[in-house]
């Protein structure tokens, strides 16, 4: 009797998890159809931690690239938005090639944004308090009927939205930097 009891509370707790994720994420993707939604994305899987010594932002052969599942990461992000059919204005991106080609795979266009760029390595940690100024006041100044997609790293994600993130991960907020939710495909 014991073990059914047990075992039924553990399909129970299974399916309202499933359900209530389900319902959590139905209702994300109706908030990013209505628009005027500020999107983060961070950069799809590129295994490894920040940059290599000899890391060169105009040479992507430097620096921690997609690998095959990110390039495929990147691509289910970009069918995620067309089957939902998620208005986007414009979807800007960091300088690093992983960022890009993020953007690339999963939108096609895009244009790169240098707020948007790394802070981790000491090479650019000086940067941070001048790109999170120039990033906060060019979203307090976007306005669009449609979302705004913005693919970038870990640590500006983290020092917007106090919020940890997984390569590929959607973190939506609304116009007032108020965090909605996540995705993880």
């Amino acid at each position: 009797m014991f073990k059914n009891l047990k075992s039924t509370i553990i399909f129970l707790l299974f399916f309202i998890s499933f359900y209530s994720n389900l319902y959590s994420n139905e209702r994300l993707i109706n908030d990013l159809k209505e628009g005027e939604k500020i999107i983060f994305i961070r950069h799809a899987l590129a295994p490894g931690s920040g940059d290599p010594a000899n890391f060169d932002l105009s040479n992507c052969s430097t620096q921690r690239n997609l690998n095959i599942e990110g390039v495929k990461q990147s691509k289910k992000i970009g069918k995620f938005f067309l089957k939902n059919n998620i208005p986007i204005d414009q979807v800007l991106t960091s300088e690093w090639c992983r960022c890009k080609d993020t953007s690339k795979y999963a939108f096609k266009n895009y244009e790169t944004f240098s707020p948007l760029n790394s802070f981790f390595s000491k090479k650019f940690e000086k940067n941070k308090e001048s790109q999170m100024i120039n990033l906060l006041n060019f979203l307090k100044k976007w306005n669009s009927k449609k979302n705004l997609v913005l693919v970038t790293h870990y640590v500006v994600i983290l020092e917007i939205t106090d919020q940890s993130v997984s390569s590929g991960e959607i973190v939506i907020l609304d116009k007032n930097l108020n965090l909605l939710g996540t995705i993880i495909l």
